[in-house]
């Protein structure tokens, strides 16, 4: 539930990483795509239930050790 009293709606957010992740790390951030760019930064990108599964999502980040460099709610259709 939202502030308001309504449902909480699933957003897509986008998670900057530096550092590659291994490809067996794909199942662990179920729904999420995993992209590796050029300048070794790794991007998660995708759907997110709510925010506790936000915050599950970067509990997740903090195991890894991999530094957060950015969390953007990415707007419906961008």
């Amino acid at each position: 539930m939202n502030q308001e009293g309504a449902p909480s709606r699933e957003m897509n957010y986008q998670i900057r990483l530096r550092g590659h992740l291994a490809p067996r790390w794909a199942s662990w951030f179920e729904g999420m795509a995993i992209e590796l760019q050029d300048n070794g930064d790794t991007v998660l990108a995708g759907p997110v239930a709510d925010q506790a599964a936000l915050h599950g999502l970067l509990r997740k980040v903090r195991d890894l050790g991999l530094p957060l460099i950015s969390l953007v709610c990415m707007e419906n259709g961008h």
